[in-house]
């Protein structure tokens, strides 16, 4: 009974076995439609990537915009035998670059797309679109590059590029991948956050062909790109324009601002390059050949390169002791003119001659008087205790730290400090005639052109400044930008004491120093020359200035390196630059000639 039983539970096991097995040579031989659903409902995952942000300038004209391109991705496992040498010829790529890419991908991931040929053309994406069916494992996705219309304000506006390991092991917020584009540098990184957008991701139905053959359950779980925000710059196009052509084949700086909101008009850096270089295919080739050029035109000068401040210094030197009550605006000071080299003559100064003829003398007089106050009767302690009260004072004007302009890597110059003469002099072994090259804004000082267009603001504003800053709106107004932009700066001096200061400024322009290019006839310039010393070779150029007296527009900074006499090339090209700002127009030819020449002699 029990081996009946048995071997009917044998029989129907094995019956139950045939009948499934005839089940499934019917659905995988004979019949083809589990087979064509296979092959309709593979899901291939797609990134979308955002549109960046535009950047326009302060009236609204496009500087920065976006060019379609397109990257060929590869997924090697789906990699199956495909016709090498039509792929080569398509791509225009060699054997060994077929090779290296294809090594590279399955080095990435065997099962993950990476970017097989980077950012073909509209053209070339056109040319062998139809032929991509042929290759399976290989699809195309849509990305932007950046180009610049009117190619200016490169080192400002700065570049993108594709994220580096390095880079990417830092970031804290998950939201790069290999392959992503980031801002490099300039505005585009500053407000990375602003441009980059937010990518989507497409889902899709192929066959093994890679033939697309609709969406996945309707797009249901598709996620459309959100472009970048809009930005609009303070710059204005054609002032930055006017202004890189007075510096085509000279090494400095230009920076105007808007002394009542710290907006950027104007930001040069010389010698510039075409900011269409860094973007494209010919990226890495292109930054090789501007990072080795001698002339580094990488180096963004307006923000980085330091120079003592010269003459133009004397300003502050005298509101520091106006505002110390050591120094009174009418009092005169007689100058032998034998306490340091000067081109002003012997005689009486009060602060409104001192800083219209440059005095030297005058103002090393002034800085001891800041400098030593009777405080402590040890004229070392005494120095030291002047030194400390000065710095405070210079770093109201926003001098020795950067100014944390809207553009990274900013310097601060510098400023020296107890610790700096004590670890050169030793510890209450220097005095005030160690430091006073300092009077003249020579010796240890250090400033950046922003800074001294900033200062050239606080002047013109008797006393306060803004940040500097160089984004004016982010999406058409509905992100505010920074509040620290909108904040004012107090230096801590009565707004009293800037009147005979702008004074001394306006004769500077009259009949002082920079009388002959920095002139303008229907404008009251205020200007303070400096005549920088440079111990590599010729002096360098410097000129500060605003205008007009009343109710300034802009504030100007300007140094021309290896160009001699502030009174030369940076007053001309500073007068040039606020003629066409407040009157859109220059009508002193012969100041332009002088400039676009490049020869500053006399």
């Amino acid at each position: 009974m029990n081996d009946n039983r048995s071997l009917i539970i044998q029989i129907a096991i094995v019956v139950v076995g045939l009948i499934y097995l005839v089940h499934l040579f019917s659905i995988q031989v004979l019949d083809d439609t589990y087979k064509v659903a296979a092959e309709n409902n593979a899901v291939q995952r797609l990134t979308e990537y955002p549109s960046r942000g535009l950047i326009s300038d302060r009236n609204g004209e496009l500087i920065v915009v976006n060019d379609p391109m397109y990257d060929l991705m590869v997924v090697p496992k789906e990699v199956e035998a495909i016709d090498t040498l039509r792929l080569i010829s398509l791509l225009g790529i060699s054997q060994e670059d077929f090779t290296q890419k294809m090594e590279a991908a399955i080095k990435f991931s065997w099962v993950k797309p990476s970017v097989f040929y980077k950012q073909l053309s509209v053209t070339d994406y056109a040319r062998i679109q139809d032929a991509l069916v042929d290759f399976k494992g290989f699809y195309v996705i849509a990305r932007t590059v950046r180009s610049y219309p009117e190619a200016i304000a490169a080192n400002a506006l700065g570049y993108i590029g594709e994220i580096n390991k390095s880079r990417l092991e830092r970031d804290t917020t998950g939201y790069y991948k290999q392959g992503d584009y980031i801002g490099i540098s300039g505005l585009e990184s500053y407000y990375e956050e602003f441009l980059r957008g937010k990518r989507g991701v497409k889902y899709r139905l192929v066959n093994v062909r890679g033939i697309e053959k609709g969406a996945f359950k309707d797009g249901e779980y598709d996620t459309l790109p959100i472009p970048g925000e809009d930005i609009t710059t303070t710059i204005d196009l054609k002032l930055q324009q006017y202004g890189e052509k007075l510096m085509e084949g000279k090494v400095g700086s230009i920076v105007a601002i808007e002394p009542q909101t710290g907006e950027i008009l104007s930001i040069i850096s010389a010698p510039d390059y075409d900011p269409n270089l860094l973007t494209g295919r010919d990226y890495s080739a292109n930054f090789n050949v501007l990072q080795n050029d001698s002339l580094v035109p990488l180096f963004n000068r307006p923000i980085m390169a330091t120079y003592p401040p010269g003459s133009m210094f004397k300003s502050i030197q005298a509101l520091i002791a106006l505002q110390e009550k050591v120094l009174y605006a009418n009092e005169q000071v007689f100058c032998e003119g034998n306490l340091i080299g000067d081109h002003a003559p012997p005689g009486y100064y009060d602060v409104r001659k001192a800083i219209m003829l440059s005095s030297n003398n005058y103002f090393v007089k002034v800085f001891r008087r800041v400098i030593n106050q009777n405080v402590d009767p040890n004229t070392f302690i005494d120095s030291r205790i002047g030194l400390e009260k000065w710095r405070d004072y210079i770093s109201r004007f926003g001098l020795g730290a950067p100014l944390d302009i809207d553009i990274p890597n900013g310097k601060g110059g510098f400023v020296p400090t107890l610790a700096y003469y004590d670890r050169y002099y030793g510890e209450n072994r220097w005095k005030f005639s160690t430091i006073m090259s300092l009077s003249i804004g020579q010796g240890e000082l250090l400033v950046t052109p922003i800074q001294m267009a900033n200062f050239a603001a606080i002047i013109a504003n008797k006393g306060y400044y803004y940040t500097p800053h160089l984004v004016k709106d982010i999406g058409k107004g509905e992100i505010p930008i920074s509040s620290k932009y909108t904040t004012k700066n107090y230096t801590g001096i009565d707004s009293v004491h800037y009147e005979v200061v702008i004074e001394a400024m306006a004769d500077v322009v009259k009949s002082g120093t920079g009388q002959y290019r920095a002139k303008l006839k229907d404008i009251e310039v205020c200007g303070k020359t400096s005549t920088v010393q440079n111990p590599h070779g010729e002096d360098h150029s410097g000129f500060i200035a605003f205008a007009p007296r009343e109710n300034p527009q802009i504030a100007i900074a300007v140094y021309v390196e290896n160009a001699g006499q502030g009174a030369r090339a940076a007053a001309a090209i500073a007068s040039l630059m606020i003629e066409k700002y407040l009157k859109g127009q220059t009508d002193r030819p012969w100041i332009e000639d002088y400039v676009l020449k490049g020869y500053f002699g006399d």
